[in-house]
C-alpha cells in the first residue's frame, strides 16, 4: 500500500566506528555497533516515531510531528553519552569512547511504500547529515517553525547550505549545547584559555579579505556563490568548512569530502576529516589539500582582539 503524507524524517549516524573494528576485531566491533544502533532506536519508539531501517552504523526514522523528532534526537545523544560513560567505567576501548553521533532532521511530503519512505524530505535529511559535525543535530527551517518556543531557542541559524545533488540551498539550523564544555576550548595542542576572548576573525584568499565579529558566526567557506566566504577553486567543495563561535572561541569544522587542513603559526598542521579544531593565533586553512601544497586553495586566518587591533568594518569585502 502506498501512502503520501507530511512527515518529519530523521537520519542518525555513528562516526568513529572504524576504530572499533581496528581495535576489537570484526565480530566484537559488529556486536558493539549493532548494540549502539539498536539503543538509538529506543528514543524513536518512545517519542511516537518509527524506525524505517537501519543503515550499518546509523538509522532512518519518521515522525508525525517535529517536536517528537527533536526530543528523540536529544535523547539519542544522551543514550550514546551513557553508553560511552559506562564503557569507560568498565575499561572499554578508546574506540567506544570516541563514538560520536550526527543527526539530521527534515520535514515535508513523504511517500511510504513497501516499508520504506521516499521523497524530497528524505533526500534533504540524508544529504544534510553530510554537513553535521560531531555530536550535532541539524534541522531545516520547516522543522524549526513547528517547534515550541523553548525548543526553538536551542537552535541557531547556519544560514543556507547547498546540499549535494540539490539546486536550491536549504536554510539550516544547528542545535546548541552538544559541543565541548564552555569553560575552556580544547585544541590538538592543549588547552586554550578563554579568559581573554577573541572578538573577530580575519580571512584572506587572493585579493579577498574579510573580518568577521563573533556575532556574525557561523561563516561557511566554500566554492558556492552562497557561501559566506567564497573560494572559487575546483578542489573546494560547495560548502567546504564552517567557522562557529562556541565557548568563547572560533571553531573550524570540516564539511567536505577532500578534507580541511590547518597550519598554525608554530608550523603544526592539523588534518580535519569531518572533525573540528579551535582556531587561535594565525595561520592557514587548506581547503581540499595541505597548506604546504602550492596547488591547494589556502585561506589565511588571524584571530583578532579588538582591544589590540582596530579592524575595518566587519563583514566588508576588501577587493
Amino acid at each position: 500500500m502506498t501512502r503520501i503524507s507530511d512527515r518529519t524524517v530523521l537520519f542518525a549516524d555513528l562516526r568513529g566506528s572504524t576504530s572499533l573494528f581496528e581495535t576489537l576485531g570484526n565480530a566484537e566491533a559488529t556486536s558493539v555497533v549493532t548494540h549502539c544502533v539498536n539503543a538509538l532506536g529506543a528514543p524513536v519508539s518512545s517519542h511516537a516515531g518509527k524506525v524505517v531501517k537501519t543503515l550499518g552504523d546509523g538509522l532512518m526514522a519518521v515522525f508525525e510531528d517535529p517536536p517528537n523528532a527533536i526530543q528523540s534526537a536529544m535523547l539519542m545523544h544522551d543514550v550514546l553519552d551513557g553508553i560511552a560513560s559506562r564503557g569507560q567505567e568498565r575499561g572499554a576501548s578508546a574506540g567506544l569512547r570516541a563514538l560520536r553521533l550526527q543527526v539530521a532532521v527534515a520535514r515535508g511530503e513523504v511517500v511510504e511504500m513497501a516499508g520504506d519512505c521516499y521523497g524530497d524530505a528524505v533526500n534533504v535529511a540524508a544529504r544534510l547529515l553530510d554537513h553535521a559535525s560531531d555530536n550535532e543535530t541539524l534541522v531545516t527551517a520547516e522543522v524549526l517553525q513547528d517547534l515550541p518556543l523553548d525548543l526553538q531557542a536551542r537552535f541557531r541559524s547556519l544560514d543556507k547550505l547547498v546540499l549535494r545533488g540539490r539546486v536550491e540551498p536549504v536554510h539550516v539550523h544547528v542545535m546548541g549545547g552538544r559541543r565541548q564544555s564552555t569553560d575552556q576550548a580544547v585544541t590538538l595542542f592543549g588547552d586554550v584559555s578563554t579568559v581573554n576572548e577573541p572578538d573577530g576573525l580575519r580571512l584572506m584568499w587572493d585579493d579577498l579579505q574579510r573580518v568577521y565579529a563573533n556575532e556574525q558566526m557561523p561563516v561557511v567557506l566554500g566554492r558556492s556563490p552562497q557561501a559566506s566566504f567564497c573560494v572559487d577553486d575546483s578542489r573546494v567543495s560547495r560548502s567546504h568548512a564552517r567557522v562557529d563561535w562556541h565557548g568563547g572561541s572560533f571553531q573550524l569544522t570540516d564539511l567536505s569530502y577532500n578534507g580541511t587542513y590547518v597550519r598554525f603559526n608554530d608550523g603544526e598542521i592539523v588534518s580535519l576529516r569531518r572533525g573540528s579544531c579551535t582556531l587561535h593565533g594565525s595561520g592557514a586553512i587548506g581547503l581540499g589539500g595541505s597548506p604546504t601544497d602550492p596547488a591547494s586553495a589556502c585561506v589565511s586566518f588571524e584571530v583578532l582582539r579588538f582591544a589590540d587591533t582596530q579592524p575595518q568594518q566587519v563583514g566588508i569585502d576588501f577587493r
